[in-house]
């Protein structure tokens, strides 16, 4: 069994109203506030594309409160873990 502190690194896709909403920003907010790294940025086909390292818990957390956010209908997730990275900050692509 995992130690619960151990990091972890996710690939998510979210589709649903996430464009167009803020998803991005907040997820940016979000993840800053909280000290997890990775990245968001916006797809072709309306949906969101984001990696978010930290425990398997604090990214559960950012799942849940990116969920509640006004105006973000999260319709489907698409998520699976991926290697670490060694990288500062989370940050929002282009």
């Amino acid at each position: 069994m995992r130690c619960q502190m151990e990091k972890i690194r996710k690939h998510f896709y979210f589709s649903g109203r996430v464009q167009g909403v803020g998803f991005r920003y907040r997820s940016y907010y979000i993840a800053q506030s909280m000290g997890l790294t990775g990245w968001v940025r916006n797809l072709w086909d309306d949906r969101v594309e984001m990696e978010v390292q930290g425990t398997r818990e604090e990214i559960r957390e950012m799942v849940e409160r990116l969920s509640q956010q006004s105006f973000v209908e999260i319709e489907g997730i698409e998520a699976r873990e991926i290697p670490l990275e060694e990288e500062f900050g989370f940050h929002v692509r282009e």
